[in-house]
């Protein structure tokens, strides 16, 4: 049997059926992204020498692109369903979630990763940090709704907006991974670089190609397409050309691409805050965004049939269980206490801590430009990480949702 054929086959009935799948999701009561990465376990167990190899050690380069790609993407739609204009106080809780909520964990993990697991300073610290964002694409469940429709409740804001947020952020962190494992190498470079570089410059170019970009996109979209009536005429493809322009440009002046492409969206958004052509953009975003997670979730199931797991110990498992029951919870609510929401809306926004195809694409990143040590049990937590919290989290969201007002 021809290979290419069953694979095209199978992504054409895997994508056919997503048109389905979010109905049969919210009827149900559980994240299609648990249906999918169940099929990609039982699709691999059943014909593993048909279908291409779906284990990341063996396609880093691979992984890392379409893992990239895929949370350029939803950064670009959740940007564009956030209705809120920024401040301080308007954002306090998704900062709260980051800034001390993310912080908190990152060091957390690293000390048990060192202490518990045994891993070196280096594979400690990455872990914490590919560990450490929620995932705005396996978070959908959770999101605020798509442009001009309901207003939505702190919890679904903060998660949104946090997911936004975090993808950027914990990349200093990757970095500062990086540059232990190249200094405990013997290779030239320093913490005083990370701090400039990686930390300081890149995070501030990201914001500010971000905002600029976002400006000049919304001023063609709206002012300039007006004026000249042909408005529109504009498709929403344009949104997944701007993700891929902010990106591009701002990864080659050596800035944060993922923390540009959601400041692009949000000022994009909020150049005409209720124009109907942020639907457009957003549909289109959305559209494409469903048909890489199914793909990418079919993929991480095969991995997970052929083998990723095998490198795991119970220490490591309880790791996981740690972070994604404990950890999490314990230093998302710390994060949140002195606001003014209510404790089942600071109990829920704890736990939906998703972790997922972010985590991926940090782990493959870090691996490309340096041989860590523990590479393959690094894999081996990650995933278990991004599996259960799949399934804990998909199997959970809608009665939580419905709990909070939702």
């Amino acid at each position: 049997m021809n290979s290419f054929i069953v694979v095209l086959f199978i992504i054409g009935l895997v994508t056919f059926s997503m048109a389905w799948m979010p109905f049969l999701s919210k009827k149900l009561g559980v994240s299609y992204s648990v249906f999918y990465m169940a099929a990609g376990v039982l699709l691999y167990w059943l014909f593993p020498d048909h279908l291409p190899s779906p284990l990341p050690q063996e396609n880093e380069s691979v992984v890392l692109h379409l893992t990239e790609l895929i949370v350029i993407i939803s950064l670009m739609g959740a940007g564009l369903k956030i209705k809120r204009t920024f401040s301080l106080k308007n954002w306090s809780l998704p900062l709260r979630l980051v800034f001390i909520g993310m912080l908190l964990g990152i060091v957390v993990s690293a000390l048990l990763g060192y202490f518990m697991l045994g891993l070196n300073l280096a594979a400690a610290l990455l872990l914490a940090a590919v560990l450490a964002p929620t995932d705005p694409v396996l978070a959908s469940d959770v999101q605020v709704s798509p442009p001009n429709e309901k207003k939505d409740s702190e919890t679904k804001f903060a998660l949104t907006a946090e997911a936004g947020i975090n993808d950027g952020l914990a990349f200093p962190f990757t970095w500062l991974a990086i540059t232990v494992a190249a200094i405990s190498a013997g290779i030239d470079d320093t913490l005083w670089s990370w701090l400039t570089f990686h930390f300081i410059y890149k995070i501030v170019a990201g914001l500010i190609a971000g905002f600029l970009l976002g400006k000049a996109a919304g001023y063609l979209i709206f002012d300039f397409s007006k004026k000249y009536k042909f408005l529109e005429k504009l498709d929403g493809f344009v949104a997944l050309s701007m993700t891929l322009l902010v990106y591009g440009l701002t990864e080659m002046i050596h800035g944060y691409g993922f923390i540009a492409v959601f400041v692009s969206a949000l000022t994009l958004r909020n150049y005409e805050k209720n124009h109907e052509y942020h639907e457009s953009m957003h549909s289109f975003t959305d559209q494409v965004e469903r048909i890489f997670v199914v793909l990418l979730l079919m993929l991480f199931g095969g991995a997970i049939s052929l083998g990723v797991l095998e490198n795991l110990t119970w220490n490591m498992v309880f790791f996981v269980l740690l972070l994604l029951l404990v950890i999490r919870p314990v230093v998302g609510y710390l994060s949140l206490l002195g606001t003014d929401i209510s404790k089942r809306e600071k109990l829920t926004i704890s736990f939906f801590g998703i972790r997922g195809l972010g985590s991926i694409f940090y782990l493959a990143f870090a691996f490309q430009e340096i041989s860590f040590e523990y590479q393959d049990e690094l894999w081996s937590i990650v995933s278990l990480t991004v599996a259960l919290s799949i399934l804990i989290h998909g199997l959970t969201v809608s009665m939580a949702m419905k709990k909070v007002g939702d």
